[in-house]
């Protein structure tokens, strides 16, 4: 069993490391679903040895019908990945009718070869996910993370596992989305997948002392100013141990 740990911190990447997993998808803001990190960040990633580093390329949060704008920023993105000496990217984009968008996905493909190339959760925003896997099988992809469209990977197995054997070794299927290390055996039991995705994020406190409680940085949703979700490794071990 591959595991796959979504972090967003050089530190995330250690424990990730630290605990035994093959590799990370390197994000920003997950209270978003990911975006695509800094040059700073990927070059510190790539710099920790022992495990394989595949950024998510995703210039803003929301759906995943993007402008002319946005994907020369995503191509530029892959371009700066490769540069870093990222293993793989992971990608995603659709039609306004929810199908993938072929030609740009393609495109964006051949940008990072010969990186791996994932397909990220997009797909779960398909209208047809048996037609959807197909052509993801036809442009190349070496995996897709799904949750089965549904809001939870244990809500999805049914299709998970539909899409596991439809794929046989064609590509990878790989469940994300709120595995646990109370699920994770009965999903991998379940779906028998050869991967799996999922963050170990626990809270913790901030270290500044003078607090001005009243005062955000952000918009309306915010999360904590002072405190933050940061990848425990003993939480990565609780899940591969079940998984495994």
């Amino acid at each position: 069993m591959i595991c796959e740990i979504c972090v967003d911190s050089v530190e995330g990447v250690k424990a990730a490391r630290d605990a035994g997993a093959a590799r990370v998808e390197l994000c920003a803001s997950l209270i978003e679903g990911g975006i695509t990190p800094s040059r700073g960040m990927i070059r510190a990633a790539r710099s920790v040895q022992g495990i394989k580093l595949h950024v998510i390329i995703r210039p803003r949060g929301g759906d995943f019908l993007f402008s002319g704008a946005e994907f020369d920023v995503m191509a530029a993105d892959i371009e700066t990945a490769k540069a870093e000496g990222a293993d793989g990217v992971v990608i995603g984009q659709l039609t306004a009718d929810g199908v993938i968008n072929v030609p740009r996905t393609r495109e964006l493909m051949a940008i990072a070869r010969p990186m791996a190339v994932t397909f990220h959760r997009a797909f779960d925003m398909t209208p047809d996910p048996i037609t959807a896997l197909e052509t993801l099988i036809e442009l190349g992809v070496e995996r897709v993370l799904t949750s089965g469209q549904e809001a939870s990977v244990l809500e999805g197995l049914p299709l998970i596992a539909e899409l596991v054997s439809q794929a046989r070794d064609r590509i990878i299927v790989m469940p994300g989305g709120g595995i646990t290390q109370r699920n994770a055996e009965r999903i991998v039991s379940a779906a028998k997948p050869k991967e799996i995705h999922f963050a170990a994020l626990e809270l913790a406190q901030g270290g500044m002392r003078f607090r001005r409680e009243h005062v955000f940085m952000g918009g309306e949703l915010r999360p904590p100013e002072y405190d933050r979700l940061v990848t425990a490794e003993h939480g990565i071990r609780a899940v591969m141990k079940g998984a495994h």
